[in-house]
C-alpha cells in the first residue's frame, strides 16, 4: 500500500528508491515512503521515524523498491533514522516477512512482537539510566529484627533480600525511593546481564552415558548445516545433558545457541545450570523481565556477546550473530502457541528460522506433539530417543485408584493418605496434583441444588477461601461470599470439588509436621516466588508440593518419590479434539517428577474411569503407544496433523452482530477446491466476559489451497460493514477450538 503527501521537489532523481516500511497498525500491507531528505536511504532493517496518520510512528524499513503502486510525488518522506547500522539483518526480516504471512497478520504488528518495548519508541531508553535496588545493611537487619513494618514495606524488602530488583519502568519505583531515603536500600546501575556470568567458575564437565553420546553425535555430525530432530527422551533420561554437549560444541565452533523453554518459572534454574556447566555468559530473555534488563540482553544477544540465550515464546525472534542451535524444550507444550494479538507457534517458528540461517534445531519431550511425531513419519525430522532414565533414576511404579464408592478426605482417598504417611516417614518428598486454584471450584447451593455463576461468563465462580472472595478465572470478576443462596429456600452455600488451598488446608490438619507447599497462579504472583519455592525444595525445606500444571514442567525434584495425581478425569471428555493428547502429556510429564534421584518412585493416579482406554494404553504400553493409537484416530477422522485448520473468531455483546459477521463472512468465502467451511457455531464457553462469541472453521486436507483462500477472504472480511460492529480474529492452525 501506499500513502500520499510529501511531493517531489523539481529536479529530483527520478530513480530515488521507494522504502517499504512496516509500521504498527491494524492494516495488513508494508507502507511506502521516500528516503529522509537529509541523508541517504536507510537499509532494511533500520528503524525510522515516519509521519503515519495524523502524527507520526516508529517503523522499519524491510525492503528497498523500484517502483510504488502510486507516483513518488504522492509519497510521504521518512522523517528521520533512528539506526546508524541496521537493527535487525536480513534473516531477521525474512522470519518477519514469513511470519506475517503464514499467520496472515500485519507485519507492522509481527515487528511490535520482535522488539522490546522501548526499541519501538523513538528513542531507547539509556543503559546509564537503568538501575537496580539492592538492600543496604540497616535494611537488612531491619528485616531480620522483626522491627515494625507495613505490609507493602516488608514485601519489597523480602524480594530485596533474595535478589536485586529493577524498577525504573515499575509503578514500585516510588516505594523503592522512599526506603532508600530511610537507608534501608539503595540504587546502583544495572550491570549487563550476562556481566556476572563472565566470572563464573570454569566449565562443569557434563558425563553422558552411550544413549545420550548416540545422540548427541547424531546431532553433532549436522552442525554448520539445517537439520530436524526430534528427541523422544523419557523424563529424567538427560536431555539437558545432551543440550549443553551441543551447545559447549556451538561455542566452541564460535557461534551461538537460541534453547526456547514454555515457562517463565523454569528461566532461573534453566540459566544457572547452563552458567554452571558452560562457564559462558548467559542471557534470559521473557516477559517477566523488566524493560532495561531486556532490552540489554537483547542487544547481548544480536551483538554475540551472549554465546547462550535461553528464553520463553517470543524469544523465537531474538537476532543472534552468530547462530549455530537452536534448542525447543518440551516441545509439545501448549504455552509455545501465542493466544491473543498476533497467534503464532513458536516452535513452528523455531523450525522455519533454523532451516532459513541453515543450524540444526532439537525439539526435545517426553510427550512430543502429535505433530512432531508424524513429522518423524512424514521424514521431516529425524527420530532420536532416550528410552531409559539417566544415572540412578528409575521409571516410576504406576498404580490406578478406583475412586468409584470411596470416601474422600479434601480429595484424597485413604490409599492416597497411606503413601503419604510413608514418604513422610522416610523423609522423601512427595508431589500432589490438582490442577485447579482455589479452594473449590464449584459453590452450591444444599437446598436447590444450584451453583453459583459468573454474572459475565459461562463458567461457575470458584470459591477463595483464603480472601473470602468468589473469583472467576476467566474474566476475574470478583465477589463477595453470599451468606444463603438467593433461591426461595435460601438455602446454605457449600464448597464442592478440590482446589489447591483446599488441599493444603486438609493435609495440614492430617499431617502437622509436614512442610507443605502449594504452587499455583495465585502462590506464586509476585516476582521470585516460584524460584524461592524452587529453592526450598532443592534444600528440602519442603516434604509435600501441592500444585497445578505448573509443577509438570521440567522441573528436576531428585528428592521426590510420590507423585499422586488427585483427579484424571478432567480431560477425558471434552468437545476439544485435542483433550486427550493434552491430558496424556500432562499426565506423563507430572508422573515423571518421582523417581528421578536414587530412591524409586510411585505414581497414584485417582480416576472414576479406571478403564477408559486412554489410562489403559498410558499405562500398559506408555506415551508411545498412546501416540500411535491417537494418530490412527486422527488420520481416519482427517483431523490435524492429517488436516490443516484456520478459524475465525468473532465476539460482541449482542448475539445478532456476532452471527451476522459469521454469516456475511462465510458469504464471502471464495471457492476453493480442498477447502471446507464449518459454522458459524457458538464457541464452546459461549459468553466470556459478558461478550457473546462464536467462530467459523476452515479445513483442508492440504495447506497451500488453504493458505490462498485465506489471502483472497481476508481483504473481503475487512471490507465488511460488520465488521466494524464485532471484535473479530483469526487463528491459523489453532491448538484451542475454544
Amino acid at each position: 500500500m501506499s500513502n500520499r503527501g510529501g511531493g517531489q521537489r523539481p529536479g529530483q532523481d527520478t530513480r530515488t528508491p521507494i522504502l517499504a516500511v512496516a509500521v504498527p497498525s491494524p492494516l495488513r500491507t508494508l507502507f511506502d515512503y521516500l528516503p529522509p531528505l537529509d541523508g541517504p536511504a536507510p537499509a532494511p532493517g533500520t528503524r525510522v521515524r515516519v509521519p503515519f496518520g495524523r502524527g507520526h510512528k516508529v517503523g522499519l524499513v524491510i525492503e528497498r523498491r523500484t517502483h510504488a503502486s502510486v507516483a513518488p510525488s504522492r509519497l510521504k518522506r521518512i522523517v528521520r533514522c533512528l539506526d546508524p547500522q541496521p537493527l535487525l539483518d536480513r534473516s531477521s526480516l525474512a522470519l518477519l516477512r514469513f511470519t506475517a504471512d503464514y499467520f496472515h497478520h500485519p507485519p507492522g504488528d509481527v515487528l511490535a512482537t520482535m522488539l522490546p518495548a522501548p526499541l519501538r519508541q523513538e528513542r531507547e531508553r539509556l543503559r546509564a539510566q537503568q538501575k537496580e535496588w539492592v538492600l543496604t545493611v540497616s535494611g537488612r537487619l531491619a528485616l531480620e529484627s522483626g522491627a515494625t513494618l507495613g505490609t507493602v514495606q516488608r514485601r519489597l524488602l523480602h524480594a530485596l533480600a533474595q535478589r536485586s530488583v529493577t524498577a525504573s519502568d515499575s509503578a514500585e519505583a516510588g516505594a523503592l525511593r522512599r526506603r532508600a531515603a530511610r537507608g534501608l536500600a539503595r540504587a546502583r546501575p544495572l550491570a549487563p546481564p550476562v556481566a556476572a556470568a563472565r566470572s563464573v567458575m570454569a566449565p562443569a564437565a557434563v558425563t553422558l552415558n552411550a544413549q545420550q553420546q548416540a545422540v548427541v553425535a547424531a546431532v553433532r555430525a549436522q552442525l554448520g548445516g539445517y537439520a530436524a530432530f526430534l528427541l523422544d527422551g523419557v523424563t529424567g533420561s538427560g536431555k539437558t545433558e545432551v543440550y549443553l554437549a551441543l551447545i559447549g560444541d556451538v561455542i566452541a565452533a564460535g557461534c551461538q545457541a537460541l534453547v526456547l523453554i514454555p515457562e517463565i518459572g523454569l528461566t532461573p534454574q534453566i540459566v544457572q545450570r547452563f552458567r554452571r556447566h558452560l562457564g559462558v555468559p548467559v542471557a534470559a530473555l521473557h516477559s517477566g523481565m523488566a524493560e532495561g534488563e531486556r532490552v540489554a540482553a537483547w542487544h547481548a544477544a544480536r551483538s554475540g556477546d551472549a554465546p547462550v540465550v535461553v528464553g520463553t515464546r517470543s524469544a523465537v525472534f531474538t537476532p543472534l550473530a552468530r547462530p549455530g542451535l537452536i534448542v525447543v524444550d518440551e516441545e509439545h507444550d501448549l504455552s509455545y502457541k501465542q493466544q491473543e494479538g498476533l497467534r503464532y507457534s513458536a516452535r513452528d517458528l523455531a523450525v522455519l528460522r533454523a532451516r532459513q540461517v541453515a543450524v540444526p534445531v532439537l525439539l526435545g519431550s517426553a510427550s512430543p506433539s502429535l505433530e512432531s511425531l508424524h513429522n518423524v513419519r512424514s521424514g521431516r525430522y529425524r527420530s532420536l530417543s532416550l528410552p531409559q532414565r539417566a544415572g540412578a533414576g528409575s521409571t516410576p511404579l504406576v498404580e490406578v485408584i478406583d475412586l468409584r464408592a470411596r470416601v474422600l478426605q479434601g480429595g484424597l482417598s485413604e490409599p492416597v493418605h497411606a503413601a503419604l504417611a510413608q514418604c513422610l516417614a522416610a523423609g522423601e518428598q512427595a508431589i500432589l496434583f490438582v490442577n485447579r486454584r482455589g479452594y473449590a471450584p464449584v459453590l452450591m447451593c444444599h437446598a436447590c441444588g444450584a451453583p453459583v455463576d459468573c454474572a459475565r461468563c459461562d463458567a461457575h465462580m470458584v470459591l477463595h477461601r483464603a480472601e473470602g472472595r468468589l473469583r472467576c478465572h476467566h474474566c476475574n470478576h470478583v465477589q463477595a461470599v453470599p451468606a444463603v443462596c438467593g433461591c426461595a429456600q435460601r438455602g446454605s452455600l457449600n464448597p464442592v470439588g478440590t482446589g489447591t488451598q483446599r488441599v493444603v488446608e486438609h493435609l495440614s490438619a492430617r499431617f502437622p509436621a509436614a512442610r507443605v507447599q502449594r504452587v499455583d497462579r495465585d502462590s506464586t504472583r509476585n516476582r521470585g516466588a516460584m524460584e524461592r519455592v524452587l529453592a526450598m525444595v532443592q534444600a528440602g525445606s519442603v516434604d509435600i508440593l501441592v500444585g497445578t500444571q505448573m509443577l509438570a514442567k521440567g522441573h528436576d525434584f531428585p528428592r521426590v518419590t510420590l507423585v499422586a495425581i488427585l483427579d484424571a478425569d478432567g480431560g477425558l471428555f471434552s468437545a476439544d479434539f485435542r483433550a486427550s493428547e493434552r491430558m496424556a502429556q500432562l499426565l506423563t510429564q507430572v508422573s515423571g517428577r518421582a523417581g528421578r534421584g536414587e530412591r524409586p518412585g510411585r505414581v497414584l493416579i485417582q480416576t472414576h474411569q479406571p478403564q477408559h482406554p486412554l489410562l489403559r494404553t498410558l499405562i500398559s504400553g506408555g506415551y508411545a503407544a498412546f501416540g500411535e493409537a491417537a494418530l490412527a484416530e486422527r488420520e481416519q477422522s482427517a483431523l490435524p496433523p492429517f488436516a490443516h485448520l484456520a478459524m475465525l473468531r468473532a465476539e460482541a455483546a449482542q448475539r445478532e452482530r456476532v452471527y451476522g459477521f459469521l454469516d456475511a463472512a462465510r458469504g464471502a468465502v471464495p471457492a476453493m477446491r480442498g477447502v471446507a467451511v464449518l459454522g458459524p457455531v457458538p464457541a464452546p464457553m459461549e459468553r466470556r466476559a459478558g461478550r457473546l462469541r462464536a467462530q467459523l472453521l476452515l479445513e483442508a486436507r492440504a495447506r497451500a489451497p488453504l493458505h490462498r483462500l485465506l489471502a483472497q477472504w481476508l481483504p473481503r472480511l475487512e471490507a465488511l460493514p460488520a465488521a466494524r460492529r464485532v471484535r473479530w480474529s483469526l487463528d491459523v492452525d489453532p491448538q484451542e477450538m475454544i
